[in-house]
């Protein structure tokens, strides 16, 4: 019996518990799945050592960057992103990085496409927000990062002017603004800007419909939350932790 699991922190809301126990039992295997809710990244060497039989697990909020460190090893794509949302625990006890984050919002954006022009927002700097940066390289979009702080490479929410909204037509949440239980807030954009030729894309999946997309949706914009992106990303980590 394999036991695999999620590393996170504030993780209760989490459908990935749920996703790999249902598909473990439609598989009639008995592998395991549970949350390891972690005050700190550094407590991941306890859980590897004191969980018997793990050979996996699943990495977010906020640890895809800090867990790099911990790593022996780091996949190629997963450098170049700057994150890590897999662990594949080896025979040997090492431990390797690998990101699916990639691959699941490249999945999720395919039934959306073609938008009317290739240029896109993404809110939020975090380690998944890298991961739709690096697809977002590879479809040949031209994109801006939002942040709430000044910097010099990225724009704040301030910048958001109504030329910026309307030449920028897939707008993507990588932030937590609107998880469940906090349904009513959301990223603060001028959304009255919004037109029927936007995307908006989050990758929060619970609640099914954030402030965010109801939001874009009243302004004629299509929607999309981060469903498929996390069952996509979670079946390729699976193959990565069974090869």
């Amino acid at each position: 019996m394999a036991k695999y699991g999620l590393v996170g922190k504030n993780i209760d809301y989490s459908f990935s518990k749920q996703f790999f126990t249902q598909k473990f039992k439609k598989e009639r295997r008995k592998d395991s799945y549970e949350n390891f809710d972690l005050e700190c990244i550094d407590l991941l060497p306890d859980i590897i050592s004191e969980t018997r039989g793990l050979k996996g697990l699943n990495v977010t909020i906020p640890y895809k960057e800090s867990v790099i460190p911990l790593l022996d090893r780091v996949d190629e794509e997963a450098m170049k992103i700057g994150a890590v949302n897999t662990i594949k625990v080896q025979k040997n006890g090492k431990l390797s990085g690998y990101n699916t984050d990639h691959y699941g919002f490249a999945q999720a954006l395919i039934p959306l496409l073609p938008i009317k022009d290739k240029t896109a927002l993404i809110l939020g700097t975090g380690g998944a927000s890298k991961a739709i940066a690096y697809v977002l390289d590879t479809l040949n979009f031209s994109y801006q990062r939002v942040t709430r702080a000044p910097s010099k490479s990225l724009i704040t929410y301030q910048d958001l002017s109504e030329y910026v909204i309307k030449s920028h037509y897939l707008i993507i949440n990588c932030t937590p603004l609107g998880t469940y239980p906090n349904v009513s807030e959301c990223p603060k954009i001028p959304y009255h800007h919004l037109t029927k030729d936007h995307v908006l894309f989050d990758l929060i999946y619970n609640p099914e419909h954030t402030e965010f997309l109801k939001r874009g949706y009243a302004q004629g914009a299509r929607i999309s939350n981060g469903r498929t992106m996390l069952e996509q990303q979670a079946l390729k980590a699976l193959s990565i932790w069974r090869s």
